[in-house]
């Protein structure tokens, strides 16, 4: 009997979380594409071609170079892709590919989230705990982490959160609730089949912090996991005390144009791959570079703010986000088909 309330409550909890979701104060906001290009400053600073090709968001200081706390974001940015315009952060993530059945690659675009406007680009989340009163710190100038491994070709080694969902339709419906709970629909593999609605691919950092490194060697040590789960405002481990807000990324690739069985493997294998050369999908991974203007992240934070608008913040119009631009450094063709990946061998 034991064993089996323990299982009930285990199963509840995907339920639970997804109530939560659901009513949570949450910033939720687009950000439009800034640039796709080969350059890396976190993993790869200083090197004019990265391993593989990035899709960027946020401000337009996004460099190959970007020394922590001396390279600060808001002052050498001109603009930002962002609804928020105070926010010059910079969000990144590997690209996705179609590999046709004569061998050729094209890129998958990003389609714009349901309720939000823009060009591309990917919805940025910055969530405080779902019980609505527990505070958390915001990051400081020059913070910078990385979730996921780019290497990762199996579930093994995995970090949490890190899901994709095969959409049926563009209104996503059913929408099945918060990411990476749902195992019916959430997989940390690429979807094995064709998505009528397009790919949602969520990425979510850690949510503690060492409260002392804004990074280290492998991006990632000075963060970690609370004891639990953050949903339910499960306490921090003790060498990483501080309560950060929980960061998270959905892009929203547009398979729909690759929906023709003609083109698809003839054996019928999944042709999605990522731009390392990852058909797997466990490669899935982002970088994130803080870049909020003075205080204005805490603010918000502390005002417990929803969506896309925020009486602590700044907006700005769709068309003076997606006006945000910057010139590739690696001259790269990023619409047409192509014979090979532009990555480095991976």
């Amino acid at each position: 009997m034991q064993w089996k309330a323990l299982f009930l409550a285990a199963a509840a909890i995907p339920q639970q979380v997804s109530a939560q979701y659901a009513t949570a104060a949450m910033m939720r906001f687009q950000c439009s594409r800034l640039v796709v290009d080969r350059i890396d400053p976190l993993v790869s600073p200083g090197l004019i071609r990265s391993p593989h090709i990035h899709q960027i968001v946020g401000g337009d200081s996004f460099n190959a170079t970007m020394e922590p706390v001396a390279y600060d974001l808001p002052s050498k940015s001109t603009c930002t892709t962002c609804s928020f315009s105070e926010d010059f952060s910079n969000y990144w993530t590997a690209n996705l590919y179609f590999r046709a059945r004569n061998g050729t690659y094209k890129r998958v675009k990003q389609m714009v989230n349901l309720g939000l406007q823009g060009e591309e680009g990917m919805t940025i989340y910055y969530i405080p705990p779902y019980d609505g009163h527990t505070k958390v710190t915001a990051f400081k100038p020059g913070f910078r982490m990385l979730v996921g491994d780019a290497m990762l070709r199996a579930a093994q080694g995995e970090q949490k959160q890190l899901c994709h969902r095969c959409f049926t339709n563009v209104n996503q419906s059913p929408f099945g609730g918060a990411p990476c709970v749902d195992p019916q629909m959430d997989t940390a593999a690429l979807p094995n089949k064709q998505c009528a609605g397009g790919i949602r691919a969520t990425i979510t950092f850690p949510t503690c912090w060492d409260g002392k490194n804004l990074d280290t060697a492998d991006h990632k040590s000075h963060v970690a996991y609370p004891q639990g789960s953050f949903e339910m405002s499960s306490p921090c481990p003790s060498t990483h005390p501080v309560r950060l807000p929980q960061v998270m990324y959905e892009v929203m690739w547009d398979t729909r144009e690759f929906n023709d069985p003609s083109i698809w493997p003839e054996d019928g294998s999944q042709p999605f791959v990522y731009s390392m050369n990852d058909s797997t999908g466990y490669g899935w991974h982002g970088d994130y570079m803080f870049g909020w203007q003075g205080d204005a992240l805490q603010r918000a934070l502390d005002a417990r703010c929803s969506n896309d608008r925020c009486s602590q913040l700044k907006t700005q119009t769709p068309a003076q986000a997606t006006a945000c631009k910057k010139q590739q450094l690696i001259k790269e063709d990023i619409d047409g088909w192509l014979t090979e990946l532009p990555n480095e061998t991976m």
